[in-house]
């Protein structure tokens, strides 16, 4: 019954020249603003979603709102309101678990989960009585991996620092497993059979990038890729292109560092036939080349 109430809001948003993303009864609205006349569309837009939710009866949650601007700040003494209430402007918000900052950069998120995968691997480690290994291990897997690999192909980090926070966690808590201490990370996860979190990070890519190329993810693929129309000998033949980029953050953008990767993966290794196969088969291939911290 909600999808009937929401589904015209989006239609009508749409048709005043906004972009909107909907989820369950999260509402996101966003509009390329490069003159006054744009911010009036975004202001416009605002208001019929107000006189929207007065008709149906349904209450928007004001103070949940705010305004997040991505890029250089054209107009920062502009306000946007609904209801006649201010949004907020804010430097930061959180979209669907994953906090998006306004110059896309990944750094404040993942301080945030690292903080809380820190917490939750010493709770473990503090509260099992057992110091069997494998259980230990079992139990990071279950609670704590699920949070440093949430949506990281949204916000996989490019930067050696970025990558040494996350890492850490893994670090941290295998090195304090009994018999381990004196190990070297990389022994320890060896022994213990596990990926580094870059690593698997990497491989959550190259998923992601097989689900938009084949039309499994329900996106279109030309919206994230171009494919390369030269023959060769070479390689597989969903090769990609890489386009030209002049901004960092654009290029450590999903769509164009996975491409290098993508096209390296050797057709005698790789198995493109399902994604169940290509899932097993990349883990065979040797992809310590795109890794900066190992």
């Amino acid at each position: 019954m909600f999808l009937m109430f929401i589904n015209e809001l989006a239609e009508l948003l749409d048709s005043m020249g906004v972009t909107v993303k909907l989820f369950a009864d999260d509402v996101k609205v966003y509009v390329r603003i490069v003159g006054n006349c744009d911010a009036d569309v975004l202001q416009h837009a605002l208001e019929s979603l107000a006189s929207w939710a007065d008709t149906w009866q349904l209450t928007i949650s004001v103070e949940k709102c705010s305004v997040l601007s991505v890029g250089h700040l054209c107009f920062p003494d502009r306000e946007f309101t609904i209801n006649d209430s201010k949004l907020p402007a804010v430097m930061s918000c959180r979209d669907l678990g994953v906090t998006v900052s306004h110059n896309l950069k990944p750094a404040e998120h993942i301080g945030q989960m690292v903080a809380k995968a820190h917490q939750r691997a010493s709770a473990i480690l503090r509260c099992f009585v057992s110091r069997d290994v494998e259980l230990l291990v079992e139990a990071f897997t279950v609670y704590v991996r699920p949070l440093v690999e949430y949506n990281s192909v949204v916000w996989s980090p490019s930067s050696i620092q970025d990558i040494e926070r996350v890492e850490r966690v893994q670090r941290k808590f295998t090195k304090a497993l009994p018999g381990f201490k004196t190990l070297s990370y990389v022994s320890r996860l060896n022994k213990l059979g596990l990926l580094s979190l870059e690593q698997r990070r990497l491989h959550s890519d190259l998923v992601m990038c097989y689900k938009i190329i084949f039309g499994i993810a329900g996106v279109c693929n030309s919206d994230f890729f171009q494919f390369y129309t030269a023959k060769s000998t070479r390689g597989h033949p969903y090769k990609l292109c890489k386009e030209h980029n002049t901004s960092t953050v654009r290029q450590n953008f999903f769509s164009q560092r996975i491409i290098n990767v993508w096209n390296y993966l050797p057709l005698d290794i790789v198995d493109f036939t399902s994604l169940r196969s290509f899932k097993r088969t990349i883990e065979l291939v040797d992809l310590s080349a795109f890794l900066k911290c190992f």
